[in-house]
């Protein structure tokens, strides 16, 4: 299956929420990966640009475009970025496969 990774940042409203009463997220994140078909590999909060990110495993784009509207539409959520994940042994294969191509550069 595909993996993908989907960084998220709270508004303040959902912030506000989970401070007055914490709850593990990833408990009803991992209940919808796994009613479209999914896996959630693992979640994780951090620092930075977006407040946490979770990697997980959907049949195809589709799917993983459905989950990220549905979790979009519950109000909670200011941002989020999702990118398509390669185990290195898939990005061994792209690379073997671009290799053998030739794509002119631009003529300037």
């Amino acid at each position: 299956m595909p993996t993908y990774m989907t960084c998220f940042s709270y508004n303040t409203e959902g912030w506000q929420k989970l401070a007055k009463n914490p709850e593990d997220r990833s408990v009803p994140v991992k209940a919808l990966m796994e009613k479209l078909g999914g896996k959630l590999v693992c979640m994780y909060y951090m620092a930075g640009d977006y407040d946490g990110f979770i990697v997980y495993e959907a049949p195809d784009a589709k799917v993983a475009a459905t989950a990220i509207v549905a979790v979009e539409l519950a109000g909670h959520i200011r941002t989020l970025k999702t990118s398509q994940l390669f185990t290195v042994a898939e990005t061994m294969e792209v690379l073997g496969s671009a290799g053998k191509l030739a794509y002119p550069a631009p003529k300037g």
